[in-house]
């Protein structure tokens, strides 16, 4: 990937817990202007990168850094204004107002004291991922996959910024661990449709998929993780190959043109030592 003025990037990263290396000498870049899809199989080391992007976990070696400076020298306040982070499993068992959990992003921007504008990008970042019915619900009462869409639009309404768009001359990063968890088909596309979409108006993502035909349609370029160790990178239709995929997931695949879209799309066959898909369906 080619690096540009502002950049997001792991350098060298290790991680390690007990006596595991659960990452090892990782180096990638969040660029803007681009989505980085994240595939690897359970246990590969996915949120680990996540969180060390973030800066919620400090790695044993290596740096994470955000214009060339390392994330831990920046003030919490102005991180908070610059990355978002939306992850996998956002635990919130208070009786909040949907609108006033959306405003929890908003925090950064405006120190707790909500201005008209807030609402207005709270409101607005509700709109996109097809949220803001839910505005004057009690967060505990929604589906996990309604929760999801809230937890995305506070993401969303954090890395907004003040002038509720994403090309305001500052880069801002959006990370999201699985961001289409307990989401329906129609709202999974919706919610990377969102996330293309800033991208492409200047801002960069970094996502963590397991639907590899997701990662394939979405994705600008993709990190494949194997046992904390990168095995692959490249734009999808170099990565997604079968000779990979069955390596990397232990899964035997198809990979053929998409009928509608300019990318690979990946047909399981079997997992490798079993009998094929259609014959366990059969029995």
């Amino acid at each position: 990937m080619t690096s540009k003025a502002s950049t997001y990037c792991a350098c060298g990263v290790s991680v390690r817990r007990g006596d595991r290396w659960v990452l090892r000498d990782v180096s990638m870049e969040i660029v803007p202007g681009a989505v980085v899809g994240v595939l690897g199989p359970n246990g590969a080391g996915k949120s680990t990168l996540l969180a060390a992007l973030a800066g919620d976990l400090l790695p044993a070696t290596g740096d994470v850094r955000l214009d060339g400076r390392p994330l831990r020298s920046w003030r919490p306040i102005e991180l908070a204004k610059r990355r978002a982070v939306l992850l996998q499993d956002s635990f919130l068992n208070f009786p909040f107002a949907v609108i006033d959990v959306v405003l929890m992003g908003r925090t950064p921007h405006c120190g707790g004291v909500e201005r008209p504008m807030d609402y207005e990008i709270a409101q607005r970042a509700m709109r996109m991922v097809e949220a803001d019915h839910l505005a004057d619900r009690i967060y505990t009462s929604l589906s996990g996959g309604e929760r999801q869409r809230v937890q995305m639009a506070r993401a969303l309404a954090q890395v907004l910024g003040d002038a509720g768009r994403p090309e305001d001359n500052v880069v801002r990063y959006l990370l999201l661990d699985e961001p289409v968890n307990s989401l329906d088909i129609a709202h999974q596309h919706i919610a990377l449709a969102v996330a293309r979409s800033l991208a492409r108006q200047g801002m960069g993502v970094f996502t963590i998929l397991h639907d590899l035909n997701l990662a394939a349609q979405y994705a600008d370029y993709l990190v494949v993780l194997q046992r904390g160790e990168i095995v692959a990178s490249g734009p999808p239709s170099a990565v997604l190959n079968e000779s990979l995929l069955q390596r990397v997931f232990n899964m035997r695949v198809q990979v053929l043109p998409h009928p509608t879209f300019d990318c690979p799309l990946v047909a399981p066959v079997s997992p490798l030592g079993q009998p094929a898909l259609m014959e366990w369906s059969r029995e």
